[in-house]
């Protein structure tokens, strides 16, 4: 079927009909990630002036490999697939741009091709990706990871397995995710002397995405590596805290409620999952023209005034936990701002938020307004 997405005419596999899946996959509740990918990647080139070649290293029908081809990058379309190559090329052609096309593995390309920019986004998990991806690229790696259930706990072995790493499936599940997600990019790219800051992350519609600019040091890997932490948390009043180290030293016993159903997770990435200044310019790149604009201004609206608390709190499950009633998350949030606390807006969900006040100073802080 033919698509339009970026003022590109595009050719896509259909969706998946009477349990017959197409050989090429394409997702089309995607395109606010492909359209961020773009903003992105105009902000960085303002960034990173030397950034000059893209390799869509899982490429499928091709789509955000003509995108960036389109909008001046030198691409790479890589794919295993013989049908996804043959798309790919003539996408770029129908759309009159320029790439190089490979038919193979794209971690036997990424081991022998240096590239700026490397973007994975392959179907479940990017970590059999990540060591090629991060061996050989100089300065942004972008990654996808839609395999949720693993990363957030809720597949707990599988999440093991792929992250090596505890994730636990909490109320914070999503950020859950994201963490743990950048807890092992970090520690693959250390592996290879190369320490990442995340410049723009975010979990939406089952998905997690993050923009990983790189520095080539030792010194910067072990920065990455002494970001990494723990968090433990209490199943009942959903009081958690977090401490930074490879080595856990897990509570057995809730500092507020006194119970004993806690968990740990990690090691997971406790420092910040963006660059505010650098988000706040995605969004100046993005174009009415983009079919998700409205969504994508206001997402980057959000992350960049985020907190940098490694965990949010959902309002309703909190009201519903101590029995009282929600009131609206303005006023929620400004009742912890006058008490003292720093308060946000978390971009997980319309009534999620960050605030360095521990669950009893919440309740304490909100409690006459929702009484």
């Amino acid at each position: 079927m033919r698509v339009t997405e970026g003022e590109l005419e595009l050719e896509v596999p259909g969706e998946q009909t009477d349990g017959i899946e197409e050989s090429v996959f394409y997702n089309p509740r995607q395109e606010l990630n492909r359209d961020l990918t773009i903003a992105t990647l105009r902000a960085y080139r303002k960034r990173e002036d030397r950034a000059e070649t893209y390799l869509d290293a899982m490429t499928a029908s091709g789509i955000r490999g003509v995108r960036a081809a389109a909008d001046g990058w030198d691409v790479t379309c890589c794919d295993v697939n013989e049908d996804a190559v043959e798309l790919a090329r003539a996408n770029l052609e129908r759309n009159d741009c320029e790439a190089t096309v490979e038919h193979r593995n794209s971690n036997a390309l990424m081991h022998e091709q240096v590239f700026d920019v490397i973007d994975l986004d392959p179907y479940g998990t990017p970590m059999p990706f990540a060591d090629a991806a991060f061996a050989n690229c100089r300065d942004l790696v972008c990654v996808t990871a839609t395999d949720t259930a693993p990363l957030c706990g809720a597949h707990f072995n599988s999440g093991v397995r792929s992250y090596s790493a505890v994730p636990r499936n909490t109320d914070y599940h999503a950020e859950m995710g994201v963490r743990i997600l950048l807890s092992a990019l970090a520690r693959s790219a250390a592996r290879f002397d190369v320490g990442v800051e995340p410049i723009l992350t975010h979990a939406t519609s089952h998905y997690v995405r993050t923009y990983l600019e790189l520095e080539h040091k030792a010194t910067a890997a072990d920065a990455a590596v002494d970001t990494l932490g723990h968090i433990s948390h209490c199943e009942d009043c959903l009081y958690r805290e977090h401490e930074f180290g490879l080595h856990a030293d897990p509570i057995e016993e809730c500092p507020h409620c006194g119970g004993n159903r806690t968990l740990t997770a990690g090691p997971v990435w406790l420092g910040s999952i963006r660059d505010a200044a650098f988000v706040a310019a995605v969004r100046d790149e993005i174009p009415d023209a983009f079919g998700t604009a409205e969504k994508a201004r206001d997402l980057c609206t959000t992350l960049e005034t985020e907190l940098d608390e490694p965990t949010h709190y959902d309002q309703h499950k909190l009201c519903r936990n101590w029995g009282l009633p929600a009131n609206a998350m303005d006023e929620f949030l400004t009742d912890l701002r006058e008490a003292g606390y720093a308060a946000s807006r978390a971009h997980y969900g319309g009534t999620t938020f960050k605030t360095d006040a521990s669950v009893g100073e919440i309740r304490e802080a909100t409690a006459a307004t929702l009484e």
